[in-house]
């Protein structure tokens, strides 16, 4: 039950993407859902210490981005 209101949050947040992006985004998050909220929270904690929320969430995705492009093969390959 929880799962079906966690994507329809999710896909509601994407609406505006064409949907294979939104596929892709769906799958990465459901591939390490771990990560992605270690992301939000190192973007939470660097936005509370003043950054800009632009600035917090590229700094933060730089510093993940192998790990994320790992995903996204993983993913790729799945399909």
């Amino acid at each position: 039950m929880l799962n079906f209101f966690k994507d329809k949050l999710i896909k509601s947040q994407l609406k505006n993407l064409p949907p294979e992006q939104q596929e892709l985004i769906t799958a990465l998050l459901e591939k390490n859902p771990k990560l992605f909220k270690r992301i939000g929270e190192e973007i939470k904690a660097k936005k509370k210490a003043g950054m800009d929320e632009q600035m917090a969430s590229m700094q933060v995705m730089m510093a993940h981005k192998s790990e994320i492009q790992k995903i996204m093969m993983e993913v790729k390959k799945g399909k």
